[in-house]
């Protein structure tokens, strides 16, 4: 038997090499195309219509008319979204200055917290993602929580209206219902948008209080509301409105716009693996998703009943979660009946730190849920069967296209950088997000 020289089985080597990769490169050149195909035709909307705008592109990200957006007025939001010296309403004394903002929504949870029910004051640690936070041992009642899970601030500038039920902010779906602005609701008087009217009404709901004369007494804060505000006189730079205004104008900026779709969607064909590219297709075609899943942040104004599950115990319990939890969804502020058990479409960036999917966290992770998709039967007995939305219902997905589609969800809408919104420090030189001593401990503050 004849034997190949060494130099003739090298250039085998290599040619058989070169040609695996050149085959598996004109593969997925070709993948490439047909996603891109499969939006434009299938889906009917354009590639550059899903681009999510760079953080600084104000003149690109939606907002409200009433509060532009500003590099002076992101910058101040920035601080005060993590500043607990804001935390200086609370019910227990021993919990003022220990939450802010970002005790329910961080960078390292995707901008949610990281539990089932997002714990602000009377919460104590943070551990590494959020997940440590548990209730520091006071009374139950008196614990920041709510009966659902905490939605994500994250790409939330493509949201009119927020909350599960889209009942704060009124504009967008919530225009025509003055009548129903009123109780939890009254903040839509103001005429802001969903963003606006959650960051004013939340400083009420969450304990937060807005220390005029801290702020003035502060150099830093002081200077930051002076040429954020500095069209308004002196003693109405500093109020709940423009803490409010600040605080709407930076969450507007948090996008995922460093995802490798993103960076597929704008020219970068290599950005997102085979799989990835593989679990698109099937996710703006065969399965369906972007029937409810659209835009730059793949969310909707739409709301649907899926027959999810409310929450009935998150990890430490049911802290403050009636004994019979029932969620209306869009029914809770709209009170018709054909609005009950509908809730708004969430967006879908950055799911990989979290481990609690649905309004009630009925879900251990991406592939649970989209398995539950694909069965299409609801798991929650009070939602009737006429209510379930059309779109619900089995899909044929395999178990292999299941987890290309969790592949495309998980890690090529995954920005792995969002610490960048996050800052180093705020001015009162409190720990962030949170200020008890466990999460001083757990953050490196001490």
């Amino acid at each position: 038997m004849k034997t190949l020289p060494l130099s003739a089985l090298i250039y085998l080597i290599i040619f058989c090499g070169c040609k695996k990769t050149d085959e598996v490169k004109i593969n997925d050149d070709a993948l490439s195309a047909s996603l891109s195909k499969e939006i434009s035709d299938i889906v009917n909307i354009s590639k550059s219509s899903l681009i999510l705008p760079a953080s600084d592109d104000f003149s690109s990200i939606p907002q409200d008319p009433q509060n532009p957006l500003t590099a002076d007025k992101v910058a101040l939001g920035k601080l005060l979204f993590h500043e607990t010296k804001l935390g200086g309403n609370p019910k227990v004394q021993q919990g003022i200055y220990t939450y802010s903002c970002a005790s329910c929504h961080h960078a390292e949870a995707g901008f949610q917290s990281g539990l089932a029910q997002a714990i602000g004051e009377g919460g104590i640690g943070f551990g590494l993602t959020g997940e440590g936070r548990v209730p520091s041992g006071i009374n139950q009642s008196s614990v920041d929580v709510q009966p659902f899970k905490t939605p994500t601030a994250l790409n939330i500038a493509y949201q009119d209206n927020v909350t599960w039920s889209g009942g704060l902010g009124a504009t967008g779906v919530n225009v025509g219902t003055q009548n129903l602005w009123k109780g939890k609701f009254q903040s839509n008087n103001l005429g802001f948008e969903g963003i606006e009217t959650q960051a004013f009404a939340g400083q009420t709901v969450h304990r937060l209080k807005v220390d005029t004369a801290w702020f003035l007494s502060n150099a830093t804060y002081k200077d930051l509301f002076d040429r954020a505000f500095a069209s308004l006189p002196q003693d109405q730079r500093i109020s709940p409105t423009t803490v409010a205004f600040a605080i709407a104008a930076y969450e507007r900026t948090l996008l995922a716009n460093e995802a490798p779709f993103q960076k597929w969607l704008k020219g970068n064909a290599a950005a997102m693996t085979h799989e990835q590219k593989q679990g698109a297709q099937l996710f703006f075609g065969k399965a369906g998703c972007s029937n409810c899943h659209a835009g730059p942040a793949l969310n909707s104004m739409a709301f649907f009943a899926l027959g999810v599950n409310d929450l009935q115990n998150g990890e430490h319990g049911a802290i403050n979660i009636p004994a019979n939890n029932i969620q209306l969804g869009r029914g809770d502020f709209t009170k018709a009946d054909s609005d009950k058990f509908k809730f708004k479409v969430p967006q879908l960036y950055n799911l990989k730190d979290v481990k609690f999917f649905g309004h009630g966290a009925s879900f251990g992770s991406v592939t649970d849920m989209v398995k539950y998709i694909n069965n299409g039967v609801a798991e929650n007995n009070n939602v009737p069967a006429s209510q379930l939305a059309k779109q619900f219902k089995p899909l044929g997905l395999t178990d292999d296209e299941i987890n290309k589609v969790v592949k495309f969800i998980e890690d090529a809408l995954y920005d792995p950088n969002l610490l960048r919104y996050e800052p180093t420090s705020v001015p009162s030189g409190f720990c962030i997000p949170n200020n008890d001593p466990k999460s001083r401990k757990d953050r490196g503050c001490d």
